[in-house]
Protein backbone atom coordinates (compact mmCIF):
# COMPACT_ATOMS: atom_id res chain seq x y z
CA UNK A 1 0.00 0.00 0.00
CA UNK A 2 1.43 3.32 -1.07
CA UNK A 3 1.94 5.83 1.75
CA UNK A 4 2.99 9.47 1.41
CA UNK A 5 3.90 12.09 4.00
CA UNK A 6 3.10 15.75 3.30
CA UNK A 7 4.13 18.84 5.24
CA UNK A 8 3.48 22.46 4.30
CA UNK A 9 2.88 25.91 5.72
CA UNK A 10 -0.80 26.87 5.79
CA UNK A 11 -1.78 30.52 5.85
CA UNK A 12 -5.11 29.68 7.45
CA UNK A 13 -3.52 28.58 10.72
CA UNK A 14 -0.20 30.40 10.33
CA UNK A 15 1.73 27.21 11.04
CA UNK A 16 3.11 24.08 9.42
CA UNK A 17 0.62 21.31 8.76
CA UNK A 18 1.11 17.57 8.25
CA UNK A 19 -0.82 14.80 6.52
CA UNK A 20 -0.51 11.15 5.51
CA UNK A 21 -1.98 9.87 2.24
CA UNK A 22 -2.69 6.21 1.53
CA UNK A 23 -3.23 4.72 -1.91
CA UNK A 24 -2.37 5.30 -5.55
CA UNK A 25 -5.82 5.97 -7.04
CA UNK A 26 -9.54 5.93 -6.34
CA UNK A 27 -12.25 8.00 -4.74
CA UNK A 28 -10.75 10.52 -2.29
CA UNK A 29 -11.76 10.23 1.36
CA UNK A 30 -10.61 12.73 4.00
CA UNK A 31 -10.36 10.86 7.30
CA UNK A 32 -10.19 13.03 10.43
CA UNK A 33 -8.53 12.01 13.71
CA UNK A 34 -10.46 11.77 16.98
CA UNK A 35 -10.26 14.29 19.85
CA UNK A 36 -6.77 15.81 20.04
CA UNK A 37 -5.55 13.17 17.57
CA UNK A 38 -2.73 13.65 15.10
CA UNK A 39 -2.40 12.85 11.40
CA UNK A 40 -0.93 9.39 12.13
CA UNK A 41 -3.63 8.31 14.61
CA UNK A 42 -5.86 6.46 12.15
CA UNK A 43 -2.81 4.54 10.92
CA UNK A 44 -1.61 3.73 14.44
CA UNK A 45 -5.02 2.39 15.49
CA UNK A 46 -5.22 0.31 12.29
CA UNK A 47 -8.26 2.01 10.80
CA UNK A 48 -6.28 2.41 7.58
CA UNK A 49 -5.31 -1.26 7.70
CA UNK A 50 -8.99 -2.24 7.98
CA UNK A 51 -9.60 -0.72 4.54
CA UNK A 52 -6.27 -1.78 2.99
CA UNK A 53 -7.83 -4.04 0.37
CA UNK A 54 -9.91 -1.17 -1.01
CA UNK A 55 -6.86 1.10 -1.01
CA UNK A 56 -4.63 -1.47 -2.69
CA UNK A 57 -7.26 -2.14 -5.37
CA UNK A 58 -7.26 1.57 -6.25
CA UNK A 59 -10.91 2.05 -5.30
CA UNK A 60 -10.22 4.47 -2.43
CA UNK A 61 -7.48 6.98 -1.67
CA UNK A 62 -7.41 8.20 1.95
CA UNK A 63 -6.11 11.56 3.17
CA UNK A 64 -5.37 11.82 6.90
CA UNK A 65 -4.90 15.48 7.88
CA UNK A 66 -3.55 16.59 11.23
CA UNK A 67 -5.91 17.70 13.99
CA UNK A 68 -5.67 20.98 15.89
CA UNK A 69 -8.19 20.34 18.69
CA UNK A 70 -5.54 21.15 21.30
CA UNK A 71 -5.35 24.66 19.86
CA UNK A 72 -9.07 25.08 19.26
CA UNK A 73 -11.86 23.30 21.14
CA UNK A 74 -9.65 21.91 23.93
CA UNK A 75 -7.63 25.09 24.42
CA UNK A 76 -9.21 26.32 27.65
CA UNK A 77 -6.53 28.98 28.07
CA UNK A 78 -8.22 31.15 25.41
CA UNK A 79 -11.72 32.62 25.15
CA UNK A 80 -14.39 30.38 23.60
CA UNK A 81 -14.79 32.89 20.76
CA UNK A 82 -11.13 32.33 19.90
CA UNK A 83 -11.51 28.56 20.12
CA UNK A 84 -14.16 28.74 17.42
CA UNK A 85 -12.06 31.11 15.29
CA UNK A 86 -9.14 28.68 15.48
CA UNK A 87 -11.47 25.90 14.37
CA UNK A 88 -12.57 28.04 11.41
CA UNK A 89 -8.91 28.38 10.45
CA UNK A 90 -8.68 24.59 10.59
CA UNK A 91 -11.76 24.20 8.41
CA UNK A 92 -10.25 26.57 5.85
CA UNK A 93 -7.04 24.54 5.87
CA UNK A 94 -9.07 21.40 5.14
CA UNK A 95 -11.20 23.14 2.51
CA UNK A 96 -8.58 25.03 0.56
CA UNK A 97 -5.45 22.94 1.15
CA UNK A 98 -6.48 19.32 1.78
CA UNK A 99 -9.78 19.00 -0.08
CA UNK A 100 -8.63 20.90 -3.15
CA UNK A 101 -5.44 18.86 -3.26
CA UNK A 102 -7.43 15.61 -2.97
CA UNK A 103 -9.67 16.67 -5.86
CA UNK A 104 -6.69 17.61 -8.01
CA UNK A 105 -4.77 14.49 -7.01
CA UNK A 106 -7.55 12.06 -7.93
CA UNK A 107 -9.51 13.92 -10.59
CA UNK A 108 -12.80 13.57 -8.71
CA UNK A 109 -15.16 16.53 -8.35
CA UNK A 110 -16.22 15.62 -4.81
CA UNK A 111 -14.64 13.89 -1.83
CA UNK A 112 -15.82 11.67 0.98
CA UNK A 113 -15.32 12.72 4.59
CA UNK A 114 -15.16 10.39 7.58
CA UNK A 115 -14.14 10.26 11.21
CA UNK A 116 -14.55 8.46 14.51
CA UNK A 117 -15.82 10.12 17.70
CA UNK A 118 -14.96 13.85 17.51
CA UNK A 119 -13.59 13.18 14.04
CA UNK A 120 -17.24 12.56 13.23
CA UNK A 121 -17.96 16.16 14.19
CA UNK A 122 -15.26 17.49 11.88
CA UNK A 123 -16.48 15.40 8.94
CA UNK A 124 -20.19 16.11 9.48
CA UNK A 125 -19.75 19.84 10.00
CA UNK A 126 -17.62 20.14 6.87
CA UNK A 127 -20.10 18.09 4.84
CA UNK A 128 -23.19 20.01 5.94
CA UNK A 129 -21.53 23.42 5.54
CA UNK A 130 -20.02 22.61 2.13
CA UNK A 131 -22.28 19.97 0.57
CA UNK A 132 -21.29 20.96 -2.97
CA UNK A 133 -17.82 19.54 -2.31
CA UNK A 134 -18.75 16.34 -0.43
CA UNK A 135 -20.25 13.22 -1.94
CA UNK A 136 -20.17 10.91 1.07
CA UNK A 137 -20.23 11.32 4.85
CA UNK A 138 -19.36 8.41 7.15
CA UNK A 139 -19.18 8.81 10.91
CA UNK A 140 -18.35 6.12 13.46
CA UNK A 141 -19.31 6.85 17.06
CA UNK A 142 -19.68 10.46 16.03
CA UNK A 143 -19.97 13.33 18.51
CA UNK A 144 -21.62 16.37 16.92
CA UNK A 145 -22.33 19.04 19.56
CA UNK A 146 -19.61 21.58 20.44
CA UNK A 147 -21.45 23.28 23.32
CA UNK A 148 -19.39 21.33 25.86
CA UNK A 149 -16.32 23.27 24.71
CA UNK A 150 -17.68 26.82 24.90
CA UNK A 151 -18.94 26.93 28.50
CA UNK A 152 -22.19 28.79 27.86
CA UNK A 153 -20.65 31.28 25.42
CA UNK A 154 -22.53 31.50 22.12
CA UNK A 155 -22.12 33.66 19.03
CA UNK A 156 -22.85 33.32 15.31
CA UNK A 157 -19.64 31.35 14.73
CA UNK A 158 -20.65 28.86 17.44
CA UNK A 159 -24.11 28.49 15.95
CA UNK A 160 -22.83 28.06 12.39
CA UNK A 161 -20.40 25.34 13.47
CA UNK A 162 -22.81 23.28 15.56
CA UNK A 163 -24.82 20.93 13.30
CA UNK A 164 -27.53 20.06 15.88
CA UNK A 165 -28.35 23.78 16.03
CA UNK A 166 -28.09 25.04 12.46
CA UNK A 167 -29.49 22.03 10.59
CA UNK A 168 -33.05 22.22 12.03
CA UNK A 169 -33.22 25.87 10.92
CA UNK A 170 -31.82 25.29 7.45
CA UNK A 171 -34.28 26.44 4.79
CA UNK A 172 -31.98 27.24 1.87
CA UNK A 173 -33.02 24.80 -0.85
CA UNK A 174 -29.53 24.90 -2.43
CA UNK A 175 -28.00 23.46 0.73
CA UNK A 176 -30.82 21.00 1.36
CA UNK A 177 -30.77 19.57 -2.18
CA UNK A 178 -26.98 19.20 -2.11
CA UNK A 179 -27.15 17.40 1.26
CA UNK A 180 -29.91 15.14 -0.09
CA UNK A 181 -27.58 14.05 -2.90
CA UNK A 182 -24.94 12.93 -0.40
CA UNK A 183 -24.45 9.36 0.79
CA UNK A 184 -24.69 9.60 4.59
CA UNK A 185 -24.03 6.87 7.16
CA UNK A 186 -24.10 7.50 10.90
CA UNK A 187 -22.47 4.48 12.50
CA UNK A 188 -22.87 3.86 16.22
CA UNK A 189 -23.47 1.04 18.68
CA UNK A 190 -26.06 0.17 21.28
CA UNK A 191 -23.43 0.71 24.01
CA UNK A 192 -21.87 3.78 22.38
CA UNK A 193 -21.54 6.80 24.69
CA UNK A 194 -22.47 8.89 21.63
CA UNK A 195 -25.57 6.84 20.71
CA UNK A 196 -27.99 9.61 21.76
CA UNK A 197 -26.12 12.21 19.68
CA UNK A 198 -26.40 9.96 16.62
CA UNK A 199 -30.10 9.35 17.18
CA UNK A 200 -30.66 13.10 17.60
CA UNK A 201 -28.83 13.92 14.37
CA UNK A 202 -30.68 11.14 12.55
CA UNK A 203 -34.03 12.54 13.73
CA UNK A 204 -33.04 16.00 12.48
CA UNK A 205 -32.12 14.60 9.07
CA UNK A 206 -35.39 12.63 8.93
CA UNK A 207 -37.40 15.80 9.61
CA UNK A 208 -35.50 17.50 6.80
CA UNK A 209 -36.33 14.66 4.42
CA UNK A 210 -32.66 13.72 4.03
CA UNK A 211 -32.10 10.06 3.31
CA UNK A 212 -29.37 8.42 5.38
CA UNK A 213 -28.51 5.22 7.22
CA UNK A 214 -28.39 5.24 11.02
CA UNK A 215 -26.42 2.06 11.63
CA UNK A 216 -26.78 1.01 15.29
CA UNK A 217 -24.52 -1.99 15.72
CA UNK A 218 -25.56 -4.54 18.36
CA UNK A 219 -23.12 -5.30 21.19
CA UNK A 220 -20.91 -2.40 20.10
CA UNK A 221 -19.53 0.50 22.08
CA UNK A 222 -17.25 3.47 21.52
CA UNK A 223 -13.84 2.12 20.52
CA UNK A 224 -11.53 1.33 17.64
CA UNK A 225 -12.32 -2.37 17.34
CA UNK A 226 -15.91 -1.57 16.31
CA UNK A 227 -14.88 1.34 14.12
CA UNK A 228 -12.47 -0.94 12.24
CA UNK A 229 -15.45 -3.15 11.39
CA UNK A 230 -17.63 -0.23 10.29
CA UNK A 231 -15.17 1.74 8.19
CA UNK A 232 -14.49 -0.68 5.28
CA UNK A 233 -18.16 -1.64 5.14
CA UNK A 234 -19.13 2.00 4.71
CA UNK A 235 -16.41 2.66 2.14
CA UNK A 236 -17.89 -0.17 0.08
CA UNK A 237 -21.01 1.97 -0.33
CA UNK A 238 -19.08 4.44 -2.49
CA UNK A 239 -19.94 4.16 -6.15
CA UNK A 240 -18.56 6.11 -9.09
Amino acid sequence: MKEEYHKWYTQYLDREFEMLVFGHAGYPVILFPTSRGRYYQNKDFKLIESASYLIEQGKIKIYCPDGVDESSWYNYSIHPADRVKTHIGYENTILFDVLEYARYDTGFEKVGVAGCSFGGYHSANLAFRHPDKVGYLFTMGGAFDIKQFIMGYYDDNCYLNNPPDYLPNLTDTWFIEKIKSMGIILGTGEWDICLDENIKLSNILNKMGINHWLDIKKWAGHDWNWWREMFPRYLNEISY
